[in-house]
């Protein structure tokens, strides 16, 4: 439990992050980081595998590259969602849901889980 709370707040530092690099993508407060992290959190868990599953052939085709399309549209979808979250273009989303999902990555590896 005390794990997967460090995450989502180490998650939510990662949000604040991604418009360090990404300018176009602004988060206005850490409330709404907060929010956006646990709303990805469970999109990614429950809705994205689904989408994964149903757009399979696309993804094989293009070599796992559609999943990248996936996870831009999720990052957009929720940030859409979220009141102090703004992702004005696809393109923003599909970088900023890239640099997420390294910071991401890293902070599971960081904290040792999978």
């Amino acid at each position: 439990m005390i794990a997967r709370i460090l995450i989502w707040a180490l998650n939510t530092v990662a949000v604040m992050l991604v418009p360090e690099i990404v300018t176009s993508i602004e988060v206005k407060s850490w409330a709404a980081a907060l929010v956006f992290a646990l709303l990805l959190g469970f999109v990614n868990a429950f809705i994205k595998p689904a989408l994964l599953l149903v757009t399979l052939p696309a993804t094989v085709l293009t070599l796992g590259l559609f999943a990248l399309v996936i996870n831009a549209l999720a990052f957009w979808a929720v940030s859409g969602l979220v009141g102090g979250m703004v992702v004005p273009t696809f393109w923003a989303a599909f970088f900023g849901a890239l640099l997420y999902s390294i910071l991401s990555t890293l902070i599971n590896l960081a904290v040792g889980r999978d």
